[in-house]
This record gives C-alpha cells, sequence and structure tokens, in this order.
C-alpha cells in the first residue's frame, strides 16, 4: 500500500463560491439607463437549467443494440411514431466497415484454435 492513502469524508462535496473582484474600469464606468425593451435582466439565479432530453421528447425512445457482425455496441435513437431509426452511434457506414474488417480477420487467420473457454462442437 502507498504512503499517500488517505481516507476522505463521505458525502456531497461543497462548492466554495469563488468572488471575482471588480475592476477598475467596473467602478470607474458610468452608469447608463436604458428604456425596458433595450435593458437585459440577469436571469434568475434560483431556477435551474435542466438538460433533460428525455422529457423535451417523449416521441423517441433509446435503445442499445449488440451488432454481431461488426462486434460492436450501437446506441439508437428511435422515434416511436414510425419506429426509425433518427440517430445512431457509430454510424451504419462504420458499422459496415468494421464487419468488413471482422470478416477478414476471421478468414486470414488460418486454421481456427479454440480457446480455453470455447465450447468444443
Amino acid at each position: 500500500m502507498s504512503t499517500d492513502f488517505s481516507i476522505k469524508p463521505v458525502g456531497s462535496p461543497v462548492a466554495t463560491p469563488i468572488v471575482q473582484p471588480a475592476s477598475e474600469a467596473a467602478h470607474k464606468a458610468v452608469t447608463t439607463e436604458l428604456p425596458a425593451p433595450q435593458s437585459v435582466t440577469a436571469a434568475d439565479a434560483g431556477r435551474r437549467v435542466r438538460n433533460d432530453t428525455q422529457t423535451a421528447t417523449p416521441s423517441v425512445s433509446r435503445q442499445v443494440v449488440v451488432d454481431q457482425a461488426a462486434a460492436s455496441i450501437v446506441y439508437q435513437v428511435i422515434d416511436n411514431l414510425t419506429n426509425t431509426v433518427v440517430t445512431q452511434f457509430p454510424d451504419e457506414a462504420v458499422l459496415r466497415r468494421r464487419a468488413y474488417f471482422h470478416t477478414l480477420d476471421l478468414t486470414k487467420s488460418g486454421p481456427t484454435r479454440l480457446a480455453v473457454t470455447d465450447r468444443k462442437a
């Protein structure tokens, strides 16, 4: 065990606010008064912004598929109304390329050797 091992307390970390000192230019600035349509108001600090796409678009679902030919895991976003794939990662061209090279690797290997974990037929 290393000597730099230390036990840290369990719990949520507390973020310390960083207070930026106002610059000298801000102190010497001239106050301006703008009409209401031209002014900008600060956002409510108590209101949190959410990045929850599931609630924003309930017409899509997500699924993970294992592509056996490409030996890859595929993440898909599917439109529930039409059952079509909206987006997919990795792309279809990448999966075809992986499947092609995977097949080449299987044909190049020559005589097949069984691994210790493989079943004998």
